[in-house]
């Protein structure tokens, strides 16, 4: 018999950790170990305890979950989830808290939380299960004014027809960190679906933006797809690349889940395939499942370029390997060498 994954449960609440317990508990593979109300009593588990796993509220007395996850990872580093209601602020918090170590962000359901989270069970099953499984990385981000003192702006050119096109998931968020803010500003259009809940994309693509030298936004309907301009899928909804003459532009939709989630890379990926075929460039990060594989694949077979990232960067190796089994990509590379990459080939495939 496996062994079990053992789980700790740092909440304020007692609603949600009664019925985290509770979820958690219905899985044979996983045992509840221990419970916290804030951090100090959760400082105190996690050295008795050694668990596998911690979910992590935010707003907490006593002390944030930011401030004690930070602590955690420096002296008792644990692979932890964190579990944060759906607001402006709390994205920020929760962005902050996966920049500090964790591997995962859910959201809380806005109202009845009793039903929301049983609603949620396989999700939250799912989520501690590839956590459990996930590398628990350690990685330096450069500030923003030290890494646009690398960048050769002026590197690339006649970009107006080539797309890049990203997918991520799961330690993505930090991974998108250390390619996007090496690329120049004038880098062609670019597109993500990067896996989050509604209102954290927004966020997210706000902090992008303060990091790098070019645009950055979450995407709306009919934005326009231009060089110096990277447009991030916005939570909850799809995103494809269209075109209109010589003008790309993206197109959002709620077409049901695949694999899943929504946004889905493959409904992105596929869409630059067809309408960007040779002059699209493709990379695949670290994340859970097999979204973005066959869209890649498809990209791939149109002429595209494909890029994965390699396992021992990934926190989870899941879409990338989906994408090498297939035969989707071209090449396999370590995080810290992606951005070299993407800029010698959107150079050597630039278009009049």
């Amino acid at each position: 018999m496996s062994k079990k994954i053992r789980v700790l449960i740092v909440d304020d609440s007692s609603v949600i950790r009664t019925m985290l317990t509770k979820v958690l508990s219905d899985d044979p593979g996983i045992e509840v170990v221990g419970i916290a109300p804030d951090p100090y009593f959760a400082r105190e588990k996690l050295v008795a305890l050694k668990p596998d796993v911690m979910t992590l509220d935010i707003e907490m007395p006593k002390m944030d979950g930011i401030t004690f996850l930070t602590k955690v990872m420096q002296h008792h580093p644990v692979r932890t989830i964190v579990f944060s209601s759906l607001s402006t602020r709390n994205s920020v918090m929760a962005l902050k808290a996966m920049e500090a170590g964790a591997i995962d962000v859910m959201a809380k359901p806005a109202i009845d939380v009793t039903k929301g989270l049983s609603s949620l069970a396989a999700e939250i099953v799912a989520k501690v299960k590839m956590v459990a499984r996930a590398n628990l990385l350690t990685r330096k981000v450069p500030p923003p004014d030290a890494v646009k003192s690398k960048l050769d702006i002026s590197a690339l050119q006649k970009t107006t027809h080539q797309i890049l096109a990203i997918a991520s998931s799961t330690g993505g968020t930090e991974a998108l960190k250390e390619v996007l803010p090496f690329l120049p500003e004038d880098l062609p259009g670019t597109v993500i679906v990067q896996h989050m809940p509604p209102v954290f994309t927004k966020t997210y693509a706000e902090c992008l933006n303060r990091m790098c030298p070019f645009e950055v936004k979450e995407a709306e309907d009919g934005d326009r797809v231009i060089p110096g301009r990277v447009l991030l899928a916005p939570g909850d909804y799809h995103m494809e690349l269209a075109r209109s003459g010589a003008k790309y532009y993206v197109k959002l939709h709620q077409q049901p889940l695949i694999h899943g989630v929504r946004p889905a890379a493959d409904y992105l990926m596929k869409s630059v395939a067809q309408y960007a075929g040779a002059n699209a460039i493709g990379l695949i990060l670290t994340g859970m499942g097999k979204d973005g594989a066959e869209g890649l694949l498809a990209m791939k077979n149109a002429g595209s370029y494909n890029v994965a990232q390699s396992e021992e960067t990934c926190i989870v190796f899941g879409m990338p390997k989906a994408a090498i089994d297939i035969n989707a990509v071209h090449r396999v590379l370590p995080l810290e060498k992606i951005a070299a990459d993407l800029i010698t080939q959107i150079r050597n495939r630039a278009v009049a």
